[in-house]
């Protein structure tokens, strides 16, 4: 049997690595907004996974840890890309991922990795279906438009992205979204009540 050189088994690995980080930004490119609901151990993976969706619920026993160094590894997913944009840290990412100590709720509330701690998991998903329908309820158009606005600006100056939003909302003045929102607003309906545009 042939034995694999060395280059093509590092070419190999690289091109799965690449794979693997594509499985973890497609969820940061999805148009509609990602809601992750932790609990329990969040590790490694899980981390790189919350990590590209766009908002973060947890359970009051979830932990969180940059596991890899333990390992052998640099995380290599996504981890150290977008956790210190997250939370805006980077002495507590570097020390999370150096050390691969454990976070807990209340300190991943404090930091900005989530944004509510609930009591237990049952709690916790339906506050995370609450907030899913909450916007689900709003114009698809000026949802979509919000989130690809938000990651723009994260990786842009501030003129770029008043200058990208200011080009997207022109093209999105073109839907009935933005006179249907007012007149519910003005008539005081639920905006639940109201047909939006199809993405």
């Amino acid at each position: 049997m042939p034995v694999e050189a060395p280059e093509t088994a590092v070419l190999k690995a690289g091109a799965r690595v690449t794979r693997y980080q594509e499985t973890f930004s497609v969820i940061e490119k999805c148009p509609k907004p990602v809601i992750a609901a932790i609990h329990g151990g969040c590790i490694g993976g899980g981390v790189d996974l919350i990590t590209a969706c766009d908002i973060r619920y947890c359970a009051q026993d979830a932990f969180f840890q940059v596991k890899e160094v333990d390992v052998g590894l640099a995380a290599d997913v996504g981890t150290l890309q977008r956790l210190p944009k997250v939370i805006g840290n980077q002495s507590l990412v570097n020390e999370l991922a150096f050390t691969a100590r454990k976070m807990m709720a209340d300190e991943a509330l404090g930091c900005g990795l989530v944004s509510r701690v609930l009591p237990d998991k049952e709690v916790m998903l339906d506050a995370a279906l609450a907030l899913a329908a909450e916007i689900s309820s709003k114009s698809p158009v000026a949802v979509q438009g919000t989130k690809v606005n938000l990651l723009y600006s994260r990786d842009h100056s501030v003129a770029e992205s008043l200058n990208y939003v200011a080009s997207w909302n022109m093209s999105m003045l073109q839907t009935q979204d933005i006179a249907k929102s007012v007149q519910a607003v003005t008539e005081n309906k639920e905006l639940k009540s109201v047909t939006f545009s199809k993405l």
